[in-house]
């Protein structure tokens, strides 16, 4: 898919560039007084490719899920024309000088609007060609080769398929008619099937593997992916259960120097600043409502492992009765538990409660983005039965993270190990972009209520 994404990408800005040429000359009719050149007329048109690329962006609009349904294509180019005209709005608003005019802006967005629907429907049909059938050989037939199977993206392409290929004396887990031939004939089986990927996923690959023809597969434009990496670059996660200890030394990842920390740090302080000046407005109404509610503090704090398991206090807005753990000890909060009041019950599905934990951030407690904190108790169980788990105490635990906007709410051992996954990928591959895309995600998350309890 992407190819077909940049290709979307070049015919998206055309189309932006050639509908605002179109609702010029509509509503003024003619282009020389487009005001390309003379004054800051580039400018203008720069902001108004500028947004609504970005708002199609925000709204996923170049992934392959998106094609699956027509209605869901339609659904999102509308929202991505709602986010335009508003922000364009504000921005026109704050600064008048650079909008070409008020019914310009509604007649460009109205032609975007048809225009990325007709392209995205026309995309559909050509993902269905041959040129664009997802094609991939797994080399293996057990646990390991079933698991990647399931992470293999779902294509509407009915060319599309994904076969096996036998391997060493491995049991077959995989349904004998989708195993195309054996190792020693892979030459064969690529020249005749003429995968796109090969995924090497063997439990033991010593002395199995033709070294040779996975090299002469490689030349000939075939991607070689193990694995691991296969699963952590379509998932967002790493495979816990193969990660060997030299993994973490010898691979690209899990490295975050002085600099990369101090700039972390840098956004930390802007991002918690500016979340608490954005919801003080809220913060007395949502201490009156806690009131009213429950008898009780308004806020609550609680140790947690942070850091190199150093321990804090984490502070929350209260959303469970004083008596919580009175009779149950330390456990995980469940689906409709009956610990949490009322008002709790809507500030953790819209996580208000988590506003306090920005004055963590402030302290230096915590970081902006980073793995969930747990209590000690947790920490303690979960280190003895899950590997690498004290790997995500290297960082300091965040308000919000990659394994939050991915996974929702953990209550078990089975639930922190698949937040483990998404934690060590975070840590890996840190970056200020992740970031963003995490901080991207925690909105869509907000608004949604995904995984609050």
């Amino acid at each position: 898919m992407i190819r077909p994404k940049f290709i979307l990408i070049l015919c998206d800005l055309a189309l932006a560039f050639g509908c605002l040429a179109s609702a010029f000359d509509l509503r003024f009719g003619q282009l020389d007084e487009f005001g390309l050149l003379p004054n800051d007329g580039l400018l203008r048109l720069l902001i108004y490719l500028f947004v609504v690329e970005l708002s199609t962006y925000y709204f996923e609009m170049y992934e392959p899920h998106l094609f699956r349904r027509r209605a869901f294509i339609v659904e999102r180019c509308i929202y991505s024309s709602l986010a335009s005209f508003f922000l364009l709005s504000a921005l026109f608003y704050l600064l008048p000088d650079l909008q070409f005019g008020r019914g310009l802006l509604s007649l460009y967005l109205l032609l975007t609007l048809c225009g990325q629907i007709f392209l995205r429907l026309l995309a559909r049909q050509f993902l269905r060609t041959t040129r664009f059938a997802n094609r991939v050989l797994i080399i293996g037939v057990g646990k390991l080769a079933q698991t990647i199977a399931e992470v293999v993206p779902k294509d509407m392409n009915l060319l599309s398929y994904v076969r096996f290929v036998s391997c060493g004396k491995e049991k077959p887990l995989i349904a004998a008619e989708r195993i195309v031939g054996h190792i020693d004939e892979l030459s064969d089986l690529v020249q005749d099937y003429r995968p796109q990927q090969l995924i090497l996923a063997l439990a033991e690959r010593r002395g199995a593997l033709p070294l040779k023809e996975i090299m002469h597969c490689k030349i000939r434009g075939v991607e070689v992916f193990d694995a691991a990496t296969y699963y952590e670059k379509q998932t967002g996660r790493l495979m816990v259960e193969n990660i060997q200890p030299s993994a973490f030394i010898f691979s690209d990842g899990f490295r975050i120097t002085s600099f990369m920390r101090s700039t972390k740090r840098i956004l930390d302080l802007i991002f918690a600043g500016v979340g608490l000046l954005l919801v003080s407005p809220i913060i007395p109404l949502l201490a009156l409502a806690i009131k009213l509610d429950s008898p009780g503090p308004i806020f609550y704090k609680q140790l947690r492992v942070g850091e190199l398991e150093v321990e804090y206090f984490v502070y929350k807005f209260r959303t469970m009765r004083l008596d919580a753990e009175s009779e149950t000890g330390a456990v995980w909060a469940q689906k409709q538990d009956p610990r949490v009041t009322r008002i709790g019950k809507f500030m953790r599905k819209c996580r208000l409660d988590e506003i306090p934990q920005l004055y963590n951030v402030l302290k230096g407690d915590m970081s902006f983005i980073g793995p969930r904190p747990e209590r000690q108790v947790f920490v303690d169980r979960l280190k003895e039965t899950i590997p690498f788990y004290s790997t995500r105490h290297f960082i300091k635990p965040g308000v919000t993270g990659w394994a939050q906007v991915c996974y929702p709410y953990g209550a078990s051992d089975e639930d922190a190990l698949e937040k483990l996954r998404y934690d060590l990928y975070y840590i890996k591959n840190y970056s200020i972009f992740l970031d963003l895309k995490i901080i991207k995600e925690t909105v869509n998350v907000v608004l949604s209520g995904f995984g609050g309890r």
